[in-house]
């Protein structure tokens, strides 16, 4: 990761080195973040972010569920986006927007007193699971933890406090000598990785699980769906049993930081041949087609900065 020169914060660019909080905050303490991960890609048309008004929706939707009310219109909030790669000359970036709940007095239930703030980072981030992950592909384990239940916290918020739970599940991957985990819902059927969602691929059939696994309902998730269907695959939204991830012809995770990442193993149990398969390829070279300009954006997904449209 290397570092931008300046954060957009309260409505104000700030040096980096500035961008800080109180140890009494409030979602230092209780974990009350609500954030979005976001992709800029420098395209032949400049530099464009990619579905910015689905993410700005999800961000706005997690806020709304957590009963933070952000002072910012979500307007705002996505010239702030533009904002920061202007800044700090970005053209290809990873933008982290975040509302989150600031310093106003020490108690688990916000007051009135409790400021709701938000801040926008940009930053330069590779190839999030390694080097060559989206070629060679990833090891993966299934995890010990159990993806959070519905009726214990909604995972279908991106909240900061449900990335416990991922951490968890991420360092025992790492522990176990894995790049990454897959986790199981509380039912012992497949849901997610911890940053990542999951889809299956069996005698040319993509199968991933619903939104009812306890899954964050993905972005590049939902691209790839409308992808594959373009590519005149059939995509299934399913309960998936952990024993589907040992036989299945290929695996890959979605995710904006993980962008489409193949898997090569799955408990050291070999998936397909051991590489990126081909309907794998097929998808990735469609996706990332997007922003080099040899597939149309036929949904619109790529937006530029309104104030040089």
């Amino acid at each position: 990761m290397q570092e931008s020169k300046t954060i957009w914060h309260n409505g104000k660019m700030i040096p980096w080195g500035d961008a800080k909080i109180h140890v009494l905050a409030h979602c230092v303490h209780y974990g009350s973040s609500v954030f979005e991960g976001i992709r800029a890609y420098n395209t032949p048309d400049g530099s464009r972010i990619f579905r910015m008004k689905a993410h700005i929706r999800r961000l706005y939707d997690s806020a709304k569920i957590y009963g933070m009310k952000c002072r910012f219109t979500p307007e705002e909030i996505t010239q702030a986006c533009f904002d920061v790669l202007d800044e700090n000359g970005f053209t290809s970036a990873y933008i982290r927007p975040l509302i989150y709940l600031g310093y106003g007095e020490l108690g688990l239930c916000p007051t009135e007193r409790t400021p709701v703030d938000a801040s926008v980072v940009a930053i330069r981030w590779g190839t999030y699971l390694g080097e060559d992950a989206l070629d060679k592909g990833v090891d993966v384990c299934i995890s010990s933890w159990t993806r959070l239940a519905p009726n214990t916290m909604p995972t279908g918020a991106k909240a900061g406090g449900n990335y416990l739970s991922s951490q968890l599940i991420a360092r025992e991957a790492r522990r176990l000598g894995f790049v990454e985990a897959i986790a199981l819902d509380n039912r012992g059927l497949v849901s997610e990785g911890p940053g990542e969602n999951v889809f299956v691929i069996r005698d040319g059939v993509i199968t991933t699980p619903p939104l009812t696994a306890s899954i964050l309902p993905g972005i590049t998730r939902d691209t790839v769906i409308n992808i594959a269907r373009d590519l005149g695959y059939e995509v299934r939204e399913s309960d998936m049993s952990r024993e589907m991830l040992y036989v299945a012809d290929e695996i890959f995770f979605t995710g904006t930081a993980a962008e489409i990442t193949p898997v090569r193993s799955v408990d050291a149990i070999q998936v397909g041949d051991g590489k990126r398969g081909p309907m794998t390829q097929a998808i990735q070279e469609a996706f990332f087609g997007l922003f080099s300009g040899r597939t149309e954006d036929k949904w619109g997904w790529l937006e530029g900065n309104p104030k040089k449209c």
